[in-house]
């Protein structure tokens, strides 16, 4: 069990790794004003996007093991208001400040912490659980994210992923990471 408890928390902290750099690679591409671009009235824009995500991140994963994922100083509707003033320099500081909570939090657990139960909104999780909650929830987000900034930068978008007509190249000489390993896609 503890074997397979290091490979998940090992596979979730790649995952969120994954979802960083790519919504990172996808934010990079746009001027600063794009970041706060929404395509209708009903639509969050990427900047939004960034609020919300960094405010999840404070709420779950402070203290993650010992208080309810749902801190009680969290106004969540408030994460979907910008002020006019909110900068590039304000999203990325707390798009780095919400990763680094999930780091640490992901970083400080063990094996045998990923059978232990922890609370969101007062709902029992196992760690397992609560952590593959975040990371699907991050993925969703990501998503919008890498969409809203290929819908913005439309024929000047440089893809993050395999380039369309390219994939039988890949099949041949998948391109490497740092690691030796295919990108995180």
């Amino acid at each position: 069990m503890a074997d397979t408890a290091a490979h998940y928390l090992d596979e979730a902290h790649r995952q969120f790794r994954g979802h960083k750099r790519m919504a990172e690679g996808a934010m990079a591409q746009l001027k600063d004003e794009e970041l706060f671009i929404t395509i209708d009235p009903e639509s969050n824009s990427i900047a939004v996007l960034v609020k919300h995500m960094a405010g999840n991140m404070r709420s779950r994963f402070t203290d993650f093991l010992t208080s309810d994922g749902e801190k009680p100083d969290r106004y969540r509707d408030q994460e979907f208001e910008l002020s006019p003033a909110t900068t590039r320099a304000d999203l990325t500081k707390w798009w780095e400040d919400g990763w680094a909570r999930v780091f640490a939090a992901i970083e400080a657990l063990k094996p045998e912490d990923v059978m232990r139960t922890v609370t969101i909104r007062g709902e029992p999780h196992t760690v397992l659980q609560a952590v593959n909650r975040q990371i699907a929830h991050y993925a969703q987000h990501t998503g919008q994210i890498v969409f809203l900034a290929k819908h913005i930068r439309s024929g000047k978008w440089k893809t993050l992923s395999i380039p369309r007509g390219k994939s039988e190249s890949y099949k041949v000489a998948p391109p490497r990471s740092e690691k030796g390993l295919l990108p995180e896609r």
